[in-house]
C-alpha cells in the first residue's frame, strides 16, 4: 500500500507480464488454425491400416485393433506413422514466442 499523497506505481514484474501477453502468439485466429488441428498429420501418430482410425501411441493402437478387428493379427509395423510421413505435427504457432521482440 502506498503512502499518503504518493501514487502507486506498477511493478516491473507486472509490466513485463503485460508486455509478454501483448506480444506472444497464443495460437488464436487464422495463424493458429493449422496448429490447433495438429497440422497435416494431426495430433495422433499412428493410423490403422484397416479403418484409418488414428491412435496416439502403440498401446492405444493395439487396444483399438484388438477391439475393432479381432479376426486379424496386430502388427505395429503395418500402421502408418503420420508424423514421419508429414514431417512432424505442426510449426508450434501456439507455443512459440512472438517474432516481434
Amino acid at each position: 500500500m502506498g503512502r499518503k499523497g504518493k501514487t502507486q506505481n506498477h511493478t516491473a514484474k507486472e509490466l513485463a507480464g503485460k508486455q509478454f501477453a501483448a506480444t506472444v502468439n497464443r495460437g488464436g485466429g487464422t495463424a493458429g488454425i493449422q496448429d490447433r488441428k495438429g497440422g497435416a498429420a494431426g495430433h495422433a501418430k499412428y493410423q490403422c491400416p484397416v479403418c484409418k482410425q488414428a491412435a496416439p501411441d502403440p498401446k492405444s493402437a493395439q487396444a483399438h485393433f484388438e477391439s475393432k478387428h479381432p479376426k486379424e493379427t496386430f502388427d505395429i509395423e503395418k500402421w502408418s506413422n503420420l508424423h514421419t510421413a508429414h514431417g512432424g505435427t505442426t510449426q508450434g504457432v501456439a507455443v512459440k514466442g512472438s517474432a516481434k521482440k
